[in-house]
């Protein structure tokens, strides 16, 4: 099919999963330990008889919060849709293949890179269960795209705790069809500067599987121990500096050697923003070429972001005036959807405002056709 533009950064949730997926399909030993579905006092909501919470059955956000009016300007435009009333009857707009593509006209686009259900896995707080689940979420995911796979575009979930667990659920997903490799970003995940992640960058070379880590942000406040107006000031500065934590992981990741020994080895850092790339770059040079020559690196830091890396973002004014030292070939653009902060259903017109002075082979290279290579579409 013909492709003008493909969001690069899309999700699943848990919480719109069909409710009874996990207990369902999983081994016998492990369905006590699965996550299913109760009635709360908000509606029917996500839990774990192990106390886990995931949010409200069809909810807001990959944390299934409750839509309140007002409250966040895109959820209020991405309910006047009908999309969380739709919810609250059953109707998973976002996990039925059909209704999904409907989604994607709305807004504009051909196909959607499918990030999915890895911040869920860590509430659970339980390594074995949390293999189990993704397992059976890869499985689902696996057949729903299937329905439109010139369109549905999905990352295989990948544990990052046992890397033995991992590697084989890479080789199960390959063999599946995944697209790429979306793996756990967790605060106590081991640094990508360590060996450990070695066997995961030669099991990737080997698929051809482009690997993804999506931002987390930093570490979360403890709201409820802060006064309120204290707490908002938290979540202000919590929520606003979310995508530059990727900066620690990107550098990590580049002075280990990985992309110096496996060079076909792809990196995408899901929405991460643009306009701190190129003082991460610039910077990561700069010691390099002062003190830390001693490296497994054969060039200069930067080189490896522009022969092996992207960065997706939904809206980055100042990202795209640096897209010549971030590299228009590295850049990615993906509406986020259904995600709070992003820009679903009125992606076209960011597009036209933040993109619309480049040339029209670099707004292409952005919108579309660097995700198509990536992802061998078309």
């Amino acid at each position: 099919m013909r492709y003008d533009v493909i969001s690069a950064d899309g999700h699943i949730d848990l919480i719109w999963l069909p409710p009874d997926l996990f207990t369902q399909n999983a081994k016998a030993a492990l369905k006590d330990r699965m996550p299913y579905v109760v009635d709360g006092p908000l509606g029917k909501e996500w839990v774990s008889k192990g106390g886990a919470k995931f949010g409200l059955l069809n909810g807001m956000g990959s944390a299934g919060r409750q839509y309140v009016p007002g409250q966040i300007h895109r959820s209020d435009r991405m309910a006047s849709t009908g999309l969380y009333d739709d919810g609250k009857r059953g109707i998973r707009r976002l996990t039925e293949p059909a209704l999904r593509l409907k989604d994607q006209d709305r807004d504009g686009v051909q196909a959607e890179v499918l990030y999915g259900i890895l911040g869920a896995t860590a509430r659970l707080r339980d390594d074995e269960a949390a293999a189990e689940v993704l397992r059976i979420y890869n499985e689902w995911l696996a057949d729903f795209c299937q329905a439109s796979p010139e369109r549905l575009i999905g990352l295989a979930n990948i544990p990052n705790h046992d890397m033995d667990v991992a590697v084989a659920e890479v080789k199960r997903a390959a063999a599946r069809g995944a697209r790429g490799l979306d793996v756990a970003n967790r605060p106590d995940m081991t640094p990508l500067w360590d060996p450990f992640w070695n066997p995961l960058w030669q099991i990737a070379h080997e698929t051809g599987l482009p690997v993804h880590f999506h931002t987390i942000g930093g570490p979360r406040p403890d709201y409820g121990k802060l006064a309120p107006k204290v707490a908002r000031a938290a979540a202000a500065a919590h929520i606003t500096s979310f995508q530059m934590h990727m900066g620690y992981m990107l550098m990590s990741l580049i002075f280990s050697g990985a992309l110096e020994h496996y060079p076909d080895l792809k990196i995408v850092i899901g929405e991460a923003g643009l306009g701190w790339i190129p003082y991460v770059l610039d910077r990561m040079d700069l010691e390099w070429e002062d003190q830390f020559k001693d490296l497994d690196l054969k060039m200069k830091p930067s080189g490896y972001w522009y022969r092996q890396c992207y960065a997706t973002y939904q809206t980055d004014r100042v990202g795209i005036k640096l897209i010549d030292d971030i590299g228009e070939n590295n850049v990615m653009w993906g509406s986020d959807f259904p995600h709070p902060d992003g820009i679903w259903p009125d992606s076209q017109e960011y597009l036209d405002r933040e993109l619309g002075h480049l040339p029209a082979t670099a707004r292409r290279k952005v919108t579309c056709d660097n995700a198509a290579k990536l992802y061998r579409l078309g």
